[in-house]
C-alpha cells in the first residue's frame, strides 16, 4: 500500500481564515477522499494563508496573489497525489477556455 497524501493549510487567525481553510479542507477530502491521508488545518498569524501537499508549498497567498479557487486548488493538488486524473467538468472547462484562445 502506498502512503497517503498528506495535506496542511496554515491560516491566519487574526484576518479570521478558518472559515475559507476548513471549506478548502472539505473541498479536497470530498474530491480526493481515496488520495488524502491527512488535511490538517494549522492556526498561525500575520496574514499567512499557505497550502502544502507532503510538505512542498502549493498555494501561498502573498507570492500567488490571493487565494486559490477551488477548480485551481484541486489541479494543483490533483497533479500532486493524481497526476492522470481527470477532474470532469473542472478539467473540461479549462479545456474548452483553451482551445478558444486558439482559435
Amino acid at each position: 500500500m502506498t502512503e497517503k497524501a498528506r495535506v496542511t493549510i496554515l491560516y491566519c487567525t487574526q484576518c479570521n481564515w478558518l472559515l475559507r481553510a476548513s471549506w478548502m479542507a472539505q473541498e479536497l477530502l470530498h474530491t480526493f477522499s481515496d488520495s488524502l491521508g491527512e488535511v490538517a488545518l494549522i492556526p498561525a498569524t500575520g496574514g499567512n494563508f499557505e497550502i502544502r501537499v507532503n510538505g512542498d508549498l502549493i498555494w501561498e497567498r502573498k507570492r500567488d496573489g490571493g487565494f486559490p479557487g477551488p477548480k485551481e486548488l484541486k489541479q494543483r493538488v490533483r497533479d500532486i497525489v493524481e497526476p492522470g486524473r481527470d477532474l470532469g467538468h473542472v478539467d473540461r472547462a479549462s479545456l474548452e477556455s483553451y482551445h478558444a484562445a486558439q482559435r
